[in-house]
């Protein structure tokens, strides 16, 4: 249970980095050189972290978006088409929903923190280290769309070979580097927040986004069988008993690809094609992380809220699109989504680098959650593949 150890140190690194922050108004000790070196210490790993994370993003966009667009591009089938197709659109769908439910909801339960909130000023880090990404968000963006559609056409493996090599690199600093200094990152964080005054208003936020990411993700989970029982003909809903292991295994793993065996098994209970959910449940493993976005979309605009910005469509609707095709090829490790993402995150929304922080805790905090959204939304996918595939079967017959 390697993954469910890192929500644990992430939960354990919340807590210590608040106690810390909170001894110095309990001991009367905010004021003494001691106590300030300590979060000013913290400070100093949080920001040449958050400088090493945006030197990564453009990195990590680049490798797993070009080889996830070559590897893909290769697959001529028509089924593979119409499940990128439903992956993607459901993708899409899902964070505009979200974004309709979160304007309506989130400015009458999250206010605006006084203070200066999501930035850091009492306390600084002892020293700074800038380091330039290699280059930007969208030249990345543009750079993984150019090569991974030439590599789709090419003949030759050449490039797409050392392409791979790279993803492995990055997958390599994220699994050994990234990923486990988050927790820490995360305490710095904390810190920050609980010496400065800011900790209620901050876990207020944190505990009405969580709740509301959860109830969507079920609802997102009904409205998918609910989906499927349309495009079938048949009452899914009753479907649904038949995936609780993949949705409980997702959860204790936070992983897709750990919890393929168990979705196969699901799909074959559900009366999918063995061929059909072969192909369709591991494919989906990797490109359809709907629970993701709706935690990514809705995190943002409770944060930009809570910073006294405003969410609006005209900002909301290209990053909606953009998330579509980052989620199609994040990273398959726990955090993942919110890794690839966190570069759109920054570029079309402006977040800062405290904002960033509150994302990437709030994502992982909940990363079990949209991980089983995930799964299980896969297995009505396969569903809807497999009536399609049975009807040109049909068709073919004929």
């Amino acid at each position: 249970m390697k993954q469910l150890g890192l929500l644990i140190r992430l939960i354990v690194g919340i807590i210590a980095g608040t106690l810390i922050g909170l001894c110095g108004g309990w001991f009367g000790i905010a004021d003494s050189t001691a106590f300030i070196a300590v979060v000013r210490l913290f400070a100093t790993f949080t920001s040449l972290f958050s400088t090493f994370l945006s030197f990564m993003i453009p990195l990590i966009i680049l490798s797993f978006i070009t080889v996830g667009m070559a590897e893909l591009g290769k697959k001529a089938n028509r089924l593979f088409g119409i499940t990128l197709l439903l992956a993607y659109g459901t993708t899409v769908i899902s964070g505009f929903l979200t974004f309709l439910i979160g304007k309506a909801v989130l400015p009458a339960i999250i206010q605006p923190i006084t203070g200066d909130v999501l930035e850091s000023n009492a306390f600084q880090p002892f020293f700074t280290i800038d380091i330039q990404p290699i280059f930007g968000v969208m030249t990345a963006l543009v750079l993984s769309f150019v090569l991974g559609i030439g590599m789709a056409n090419l003949r030759g493996s050449s490039l797409l070979d050392v392409c791979r090599d790279l993803q492995r690199i990055v997958s390599g600093v994220l699994k050994r580097i990234i990923i486990p200094l988050i927790p820490v990152h995360i305490a710095g964080l904390f810190c920050n927040i609980a010496a400065e005054g800011r900790l209620f208003a901050t876990i207020k936020m944190f505990a009405s986004l969580y709740g509301i990411i959860i109830v969507l993700q079920l609802l997102y989970i009904f409205s998918q069988f609910g989906l499927a029982s349309v495009v079938c003909r048949k009452n899914h809903f009753k479907s649904m008993k038949n995936v609780v292991p993949a949705y409980f295994t997702a959860l204790g793993t936070q992983s897709s690809a750990s919890t393929i065996p168990v979705a196969l098994d699901c799909a074959y209970n559900n009366n999918v094609n063995e061929d059909v959910a072969d192909f369709v449940v591991p494919l989906c493993a990797t490109i359809n992380l709907n629970g993701d976005t709706i935690c990514l979309v809705l995190g943002s605009m409770g944060i930009m809220i809570a910073s006294g910005l405003t969410p609006t469509l005209a900002m909301f609707a290209p990053f909606i699109m953009m998330l579509g095709v980052t989620m199609v090829a994040a990273p398959g490790v726990p955090g993942g989504g919110v890794m690839a993402a966190l570069g759109l995150i920054t570029s079309m929304l402006g977040f800062t680098d405290p904002m960033q922080q509150l994302i990437i805790a709030l994502h992982f905090s909940q990363d079990s959650f949209g991980t089983a959204t995930n799964v299980t939304g896969d297995q009505a996918i396969a569903l809807i593949v497999d009536r399609i595939d049975r009807a040109d079967s049909e068709k073919t017959a004929y």
